[in-house]
């Protein structure tokens, strides 16, 4: 998972302000007592630090890889 699918996730989730504030400020005890933007600095795996983050807040395993968005059209096939 890269940094950018872990916010789009936060974000699919939380909303785009609340993920911020919850990334900042709630400690998970499953990372060592750091919150996720700390693990991310430490360079833990995003997906990891996503993953412990659902754990910690409940969220559902049928939520956890994020919504469902539609394919889109290839403006280049004829």
């Amino acid at each position: 998972m890269r940094m950018s699918e872990f916010w789009v996730l936060m974000d699919d989730e939380f909303g785009p302000s609340y993920s911020r504030v919850l990334a900042r400020n709630h400690v998970i005890h499953a990372l060592g007592d750091l919150t996720a933007e700390q693990a991310l600095e430490a360079q833990r795996r995003p997906r990891d630090v996503w993953l412990a983050l659902c754990d910690d807040m409940g969220v559902p395993p049928e939520r956890r890889l994020g919504v469902d968005r539609p394919v889109r059209d290839n403006p280049r096939e004829p």
